[in-house]
C-alpha cells in the first residue's frame, strides 16, 4: 500500500535494528503535513534525538496518507441511513469528511495522532512483510 524507495528500507531496517526489533520503541518526533506530503520524523523512544536532523525523515504522499486513512475507517463511522427511494434503513459507513479534510479539520488531537501512527505501523508492516515474502523466494 505504501512504496518504500530503497534508501528508505535501507534506513528503516537501520532503524528496527536500533530498538532492537521492539517496533513500539519508534514513535512519531514530530510531523509536517501540506499540500503533497505528510512528512514523519522517526526516533527510538529510548533514545530521544536532540534535533529534527537526526531523526529518520520519511515523507508519504498526502494521496498515499488518504488512502490509508479511508482504508483504516478513520474518517468514518458506522450508521444507519434511509433509503431515499424505497423508505428502509440499512447499516452503512457515514463517511466524515474527505481523509485529508477530515484530518485537518475534524479529528481531534489524539485522532491526528493515531492516524499518524497507522501510518508507521503500515510502514514497518509493508517493509517487513515484503521482506520476508522476497527471502521465502529464495
Amino acid at each position: 500500500m505504501i512504496k518504500i524507495t530503497q534508501k528508505l528500507k535501507d534506513k528503516l531496517w537501520w532503524m528496527i535494528i536500533s530498538v532492537d526489533y521492539d517496533y513500539s520503541r519508534i514513535t512519531v518526533a514530530d510531523h509536517e503535513l501540506n499540500e503533497d506530503v505528510l512528512t514523519l520524523w522517526l526516533e527510538d523512544k529510548h533514545d530521544f534525538k536532540n534535533s529534527l536532523e537526526e531523526c529518520l525523515q520519511v515523507d508519504i504522499t498526502t494521496k498515499q496518507f488518504a488512502r490509508i486513512v479511508r482504508a483504516e475507517n478513520m474518517n468514518s463511522y458506522e450508521g444507519t441511513k434511509l433509503h431515499p427511494k424505497k423508505n428502509f434503513i440499512y447499516k452503512a459507513r457515514i463517511e466524515i469528511n474527505e481523509p485529508i479534510k477530515w484530518y485537518k479539520e475534524d479529528a481531534s488531537l489524539i485522532e491526528q495522532q493515531w492516524a499518524r501512527e497507522a501510518v508507521v505501523k503500515l510502514l514497518l508492516t509493508e517493509l517487513v512483510e515484503n521482506e520476508v515474502a522476497d527471502i521465502e523466494v529464495w
